[in-house]
């Protein structure tokens, strides 16, 4: 069985949608995306510096976009499931039905605008927890007042909150954690600093008609299977301001016979986690055109169950 992922903020670099855009067709559906949104996603995707594409209003439409371009780059793909991390929930609610690419896109740069907005409030950030037990690091991490944002499985959790929490959960780790990574975002997302956008990105939603998933979606909030595309919408708007349960979604992959799986550009970083958590399961990723070769290896081998 084979599970289609999309990765979360901070997995862009500069210029990494260059590559994609000499795919045929494939600079035409960008630049109608970027027209949809009113937002340069070439540009930003082949030309904008680090600090421009952390800036959360841009990052969160250009990984959603990269996401779908890749996804349809492979050609005809019948995942037996599909998820997202963060920001990527939008790109696999794409890939299930449940929203069309041009909708996806607008409400998230519905989101990502509000997301920004909300983060400009108060000087906040997000740092990966390297090793330790979650157990021990997630107590630890309420007492500094932060927020275990993202429990990502395989022994990463990720911290949220304002930057001088940040500063000392760096000075001080919990007994097992081997190093503190601050990440390339601009806020702490899914605490609540982002309540503020929960609102908004509720109003935008309202103007939506979702359809019922055609492929398994896993959901942040549970790791569960949602059936009904108006509770996937819902889970979406909610997820902003609520911890992202990754390990929970892989559990659930395996729990469905997870053979194999591919994380659509830019990925790795989500391989990385499964080919610690999930030993056994074949994975490629998506970063340049060069590996949809291997991919499409990997989908003739695993048709969707």
């Amino acid at each position: 069985m084979l599970v289609l992922v999309a990765p979360g903020q901070g997995a862009q670099t500069p210029g990494f949608l260059t590559p994609w855009l000499e795919l045929p067709g494939a600079a035409d559906r960008i630049a109608a995306w970027s027209d949809a949104i009113g937002l340069d996603l070439v540009h930003y995707g082949t030309k904008a510096d680090a600090d421009e594409i952390r800036d959360t209003a841009v990052a969160q439409p250009l990984l959603v976009a990269a996401g779908l371009l890749s996804a349809a780059a492979l050609g005809e793909v019948t995942p037996g499931v599909v998820a997202g991390h963060s920001v990527g929930e939008f790109t696999a609610a794409a890939f299930a039905g449940v929203l069309g690419d041009e909708d996806a896109l607008r409400l998230v740069r519905t989101r990502g605008l509000a997301m920004a907005d909300a983060a400009a409030v108060t000087a906040t950030g997000m740092s990966a927890l390297l090793g330790g037990d979650p157990e021990v690091t997630v107590p630890y991490l309420e007492k500094l007042g932060l927020t275990a944002a993202n429990v990502n499985g395989a022994g990463q959790i990720v911290a949220a909150g304002t930057l001088e929490q940040l500063a000392a959960l760096e000075a001080d780790k919990p007994e097992g954690v081997r190093r503190v990574v601050a990440l390339k975002v601009a806020g702490a997302f899914h605490t609540h600093h982002m309540a503020p956008a929960v609102a908004k990105l509720e109003e935008a939603a309202r103007l939506l008609s979702p359809a019922a998933p055609v492929t398994r979606y896993v959901s942040n909030k549970d790791g569960q299977v949602v059936t009904d595309g108006a509770e996937v919408v819902a889970r979406l708007v909610g997820q902003v301001a609520n911890p992202v349960r990754w390990d929970l979604c892989m559990e659930t992959f395996q729990a469905l016979g997870a053979k194999a799986l591919i994380e659509v550009c830019p990925g790795g970083t989500l391989t990385g986690i499964a080919k610690r958590a999930l030993p056994g399961v074949a994975t490629v990723a998506l970063k340049t055109p060069d590996d949809l070769d291997a991919a499409r290896t990997l989908i003739a081998e695993h048709a969707a169950v």
